[in-house]
């Protein structure tokens, strides 16, 4: 066998460490001095080690922080902190106890590391008290699936930055959750953690990369590599190949391996039991077979023309969205919505769906090559308009998102999705070099749809063929799960919602079992056609203890996932229950390692904020004003050498020449938003807060998510006399005075909000401190009473 590694063409040696705004010291600048990633691929899985190295170059202990990408699918199951002649194994603990042993540890002089997960791919790492001139090793271990498209092909992805993300809302006062540079706001209380600053434009490489990937084909005919962000070099040959990054690189894009094998089979089922024998985990992998019959689709096209989808991003995201256009027919509907800070329509289509003519598909494409980026990334409100869009439940009912995925208020808008999509299948695109996969995957999967990502221009023919294939008629749908011999644990099956099988898309189902290995596992569904679907499997034993953590990942993700929407009271507590038994990181639970020797004086450490690389392919910007709240983190003071990296008493860098980079995500010229909270934006829902489904008119429940959008404002204000007068007069009472009118009008019953709607326009001005705060807590509960929604828990962010 051959296996042939394709080099990237022109490809430019990197430059020399020079650039504006370097500073220098005799041992460097920042904490973080090297990311050495190392992969073993075996079949289908891989098993990562990445290993960080701080240290510190002023004369001061030193507290560093590193937030970083790792894959979304990725389970993390171990962390090691090496420093001189110690090595200390983490501990997986509950979030708020992790924190609460670091922060005593860095008290007392000890050392110590923590690992926290914010999203799905988002993490942060801290390092206290490392000594002047130490350097500290951290190890993480993970385990990854590949994903994989049919018999042909599997990826391996390994994101290397956090890019800048929008952040909408209006900020929230008290303290901040993190050390990021974006304020956290109503929309993404968590904003603060998600933003690291960005190093200037043409900044020193300030981190030693370094990429292995020893691949393993474990019996698959493996035909060839292909890298295709970086050039690589491979070593080896017959059935294993080990595959390296060339030296120099900046941790500014995904590092990407595609696997092409020849046409097998692989449908299977694994079973791997614990080392007790009373449970084990199962793999089934289902294999598409069978004809989808087109049906009569409704399709809406959702594109994002933001600021951060500036240069190849857009072109390739205006390709994409005329292709899929493209290949609607006459009986299908459509409707297609550009967005940034509003939504804009192809004109002479109207509001509504149109029919899938030439004219209609003429007049849309024309509207997407007018398209530019520009504006910010009001993602809720386009998505919560296609929606409504998709209401003919006699249709196949198709929401495609076209997009780079960076925003921050992800967990915001999966909950105000959720309950919309019952019906809607949602397909996402992601364009970009360094794209947020963790939230473009949650979505697809809880639209029980599929994500697809595209790195480069060249890659996007490909990948449309994907695209195509997963907006057309499903092989099956309504699948679910049949057991024969084999006991699964209720509840364990991952993905929970198993959606549709597409053509070209393998379904990769996993879970736990109790009792002997043994028996089968059957799919089944109902065929396009009609009639009935199934494929079936017989377990085969395996020992992969990587099985297992996988698993515990997806089931976990979906735990969290259910979290944000709203669950059980008890959900919060299992979540942490299977993050510890199991031993994978979650949002919930933390690494955490601490040295027992002291090495300090207990004096709270200089603290530095590990800076960032801008992503690759994001053009450089040019001069703009100073961005306000709700725009990407990449501010004009974050686009800098932040001077917590400098030594104390050291003077200020000097500030570079030339005119300040722009925000990227803000309307050019657009003046600030105030309070952030116009119709295109509304405010966070907690999880908890999502209505119950009771069964009331549609007209009422209308006016309940008015109102309970109303309520998660109310909920979420800083907690201050003065701010509880202006949410109550400025934002309850209008449209309290507006609901009332329509429900009356409706002949509705709106008495209690009416009796309220009467209090709040007796309410002076200037009220006293009781009167406000009984006003405020009766306003809670009738909103509660009104909308069905209980009280709100502890989100993930704010677990201390």
């Amino acid at each position: 066998m051959t296996v042939r590694i394709l080099p990237l063409p022109d490809i430019e040696p990197p430059a020399t460490d020079h650039g504006i705004g370097a500073l220098t010291t005799d041992r460097g600048n920042l904490p973080l001095d090297s990311v050495d990633v190392h992969a073993s691929i075996t079949g289908l899985a891989a098993g990562i080690e990445v290993v960080q190295g701080f240290r510190n170059p002023f004369d001061i202990p030193l507290e560093a922080t590193y937030i970083f990408p790792l894959p979304d699918r990725a389970a993390v199951t171990a962390l090691r902190m090496e420093a001189a002649d110690r090595v200390i194994e983490g501990t997986l603990k509950e979030r708020g106890q992790a924190r609460q042993d670091y922060d005593t540890a860095i008290a007392a002089g000890q050392r110590a590391a923590i690992a926290d997960e914010d999203r799905p791919d988002v993490f942060s790492m801290r390092v206290g008290n490392i000594l002047p001139g130490e350097h500290v090793t951290i190890r993480l271990t993970l385990n990854q699936p590949l994903p994989h498209e049919s018999s042909s092909s599997a990826t391996f992805r390994f994101p290397l930055v956090v890019a800048p993300r929008y952040i909408p809302g209006a900020p929230i006062d008290g303290e901040r959750a993190g050390p990021g540079v974006a304020d956290d706001t109503d929309a993404v209380p968590d904003a603060s953690r998600i933003s690291p600053p960005v190093l200037l434009p043409g900044f020193p490489n300030p981190v030693r990369l370094a990429i292995t990937v020893d691949v393993d084909p474990a019996g698959l005919p493996l035909t060839q590599i292909r890298s295709a962000l970086h050039v690589v070099a491979d070593e080896g040959g017959g059935e294993r190949t080990t595959v390296r990054l060339r030296p120099g690189e900046r941790l500014d894009r995904d590092f990407i391996l595609r696997l092409d094998y020849a046409p097998h089979e692989s449908a299977a089922l694994s079973l791997v039991p614990d080392e007790s024998g009373e449970e084990g985990t199962f793999s089934l992998t289902v294999l598409p077979s069978g004809e989808a019959r087109p049906s009569p689709r409704d399709v809406v096209l959702v594109l994002d023309r933001s600021g951060s989808m500036q240069g190849w991003k857009m072109v390739a995201a205006r390709r994409a969205a005329a292709r899929i256009v493209d290949t609607l027919r006459a009986e299908d509907r459509f409707a297609v919505l550009s967005f940034d800070s509003v939504i804009e329509r192809p004109r002479d289509l109207g509001a509504g769906l149109v029919d899938g003519t030439d004219r209609n598909r003429f007049r849309a494409v024309e509207h997407l090559a007018a398209l530019n980026a520009r504006g910010g990334t009001e993602m809720l409100a386009p998505l919560d308009e296609g929606c409504r869009l998709l209401a003919d439940s006699a249709r196949d009912r198709v929401l495609v998102l076209i997009t780079d995925g960076q925003v921050g208020n992800e967990d915001q808008i999966l909950a105000r999705l959720e309950p919309r999509l019952h019906g809607v299948r949602v397909h996402t695109v992601g364009i970009d070099q360094a794209v947020n996969a963790g939230f473009l995957n949650r979505l697809a999967a809880i639209g029980r749809g599929r994500c697809e990502l595209v790195e480069s221009e060249d890659r996007l023919d490909g990948a449309m063929e994907h695209i195509h294939h997963r907006i057309a008629a499903p092989i099956a749908t309504g699948l679910s799960l049949h057991s024969d011999g084999l006991e699964i644990v209720p509840d364990s099956v991952a993905p929970a919602k198993l959606g549709a099988l597409f053509p070209g898309v393998p379904l990769v189902i996993a879970g736990r079992f109790r009792g002997a290995p043994s028996g089968s596992l059957s799919v089944r569904g109902t065929a396009s056609s009609g009639t009935a679907w199934e494929q079936h499997a017989t377990g085969a034993i395996t020992k992969d203890p990587a099985t297992t953590s996988i698993w515990a990942r997806a089931h976990l993700r979906d735990l969290e996932d259910r979290y944000t929407v709203g669950g059980p009271d008890d959900l919060e507590q299992r979540i942490v229950s299977t993050s510890l038994r199991f031993g994978v990181l979650c949002r919930f639970t933390a690494f955490v390692a601490v040295d027992s020797r002291v090495v300090t004086d207990g004096e709270a450490p200089h603290q530095a904020v590990q800076p960032v690389e801008m992503p690759s392919g994001w053009e450089q910007p040019t001069a703009a004003p100073r961005m306000t709240h709700a725009a990407f983190s990449a501010t004009t003071d974050a686009i800098m050498m932040p001077e917590a990296l400098m030594a104390p008493g050291s003077p200020p860098p000097p500030a570079p020449s030339g005119p300040p980079p722009p925000a990227y995500g803000t309307a050019r010229g657009a003046p600030p938003r105030g309070t952030g909270r116009t119709p295109s934006a509304p405010a966070a829902r907690p999880r908890s807060a999502a209505p119950r489904r009771a069964r009331r008119s549609p007209a009422l429940t209308g006016f309940q998510q008015e109102l309970a959008n109303v309520l998660d404002r109310l909920r979420q204000a800083p907690d201050t006399h003065d701010q509880r007068v202006h949410h109550l007069l400025s934002d309850l009472l209008p449209i309290l005075e507006s609901i009332v009118q329509r429900m009356e009008a409706q002949s509705l019953d709106a008495t209690p909000l009416s009796t309220l709607r009467d209090d709040l326009r007796r309410l002076s001005p200037t009220p006293d401190e009781a009167t406000i705060n009984n006003h405020w807590s009766r306003a809670l509960q009738v909103l509660s009473d009104f909308t069905g929604a209980p009280a709100p828990r502890r989100p993930f962010w704010k677990r201390q």
